[in-house]
């Protein structure tokens, strides 16, 4: 129980830090922009195949499924559950909500939270759980919002995204043995360390200038109570990362269909907010 404390503590104030650089201009709307393009990029897949290189056994291989397969299981629902609970909201805030609920911030804030509580088997399995979520983003997601889906243009996006390849890559290391060279390995573990604490700095970044007067009703409130409490339906990492806010991709993808963007940013400000109180919690629960 300590060491989740302080694990949290630390996740918390890496957090204020971010909030800190961002308020006093250390860090621009730009930067902070470059700055989650290099994390998406370079450092978490870095950080990702490096959590694959190492020495596992046949019941690591089925967590590896049994992740993979939850995953699964909780984007389908999370799809079916946001049809069925916001069917009778007007089209634009529909679309918000359902991909709100569908496409959570698993991947920026879950995985340096995963591989804190659970070191670095924890990001390993995560990157796994969320390969589901990652091909439900890029075709159902982008079919909420525009009534269509490109299958080409999706496999595409699927296929190249750099988490995906060092998920792959990172799965044939494991089942062949192969060992990469120990100076790209060093190279790779040395981009790896930067995840956690940047990607948790950057969450405080997007937090900064928010008017919570403005951003808390009651609609909001209850769509924070479905996306961080009632979608964790499974135990363990599967709680974790299904109990992440909405994605910053649900106010992007607003913006672009002309959806009701300032709706989505509320949805997308107050879950994260609210989820520093429910990962804790969670975390407590769990330990």
């Amino acid at each position: 129980m300590r060491e989740m404390l302080l694990t949290q503590g630390a996740l918390f104030a890496l957090m204020a830090a971010g909030f800190l650089v961002r308020r006093i201009g250390i860090v621009s709307d730009e930067g902070r922009k470059s700055l989650i393009d290099l994390i998406m990029y370079l450092i978490l897949p870095c950080s990702i195949l490096k959590s694959f290189c190492g020495d596992f056994s046949q019941d690591t291989l089925k967590s590896c499924l049994t992740v993979f397969l939850l995953g699964l299981g909780i984007q389908i629902f999370s799809f079916v559950y946001g049809r069925i609970v916001y069917r009778s909201q007007p089209e634009a805030r529909r679309k918000c909500l359902q991909y709100g609920i569908m496409c959570s911030n698993s991947g920026l804030l879950g995985n340096p939270v995963a591989e804190g509580m659970y070191g670095a088997e924890g990001l390993m399995l995560a990157s796994v759980f969320l390969i589901p979520l990652r091909i439900m983003m890029w075709s159902l997601g982008i079919a909420v919002f525009s009534g269509t889906t490109d299958r080409r243009a999706t496999a595409k996006k699927v296929l190249t995204h750099p988490c995906i390849l060092a998920c792959v890559l990172g799965i044939a290391i494991m089942l062949t043995g192969l060992r990469l060279p120990e100076l790209p390995m060093k190279v790779i573990g040395y981009i790896g360390q930067c995840n956690t604490a940047l990607c948790m700095m950057v969450i405080g970044m997007i937090l900064v200038g928010v008017d919570f007067r403005k951003m808390i009703t009651m609609e909001v409130a209850v769509y924070a109570l479905h996306r961080l409490v009632i979608i964790a339906t499974e135990r363990g990492l599967a709680v974790i990362l299904s109990a992440m806010p909405a994605g910053a991709s649900t106010s992007i993808l607003a913006a672009k269909y002309n959806m009701e963007p300032e709706f989505a940013t509320k949805l997308v400000v107050f879950s994260t907010v609210l989820s520093i109180a429910t990962i804790f919690i969670w975390s407590i629960v769990l330990a």
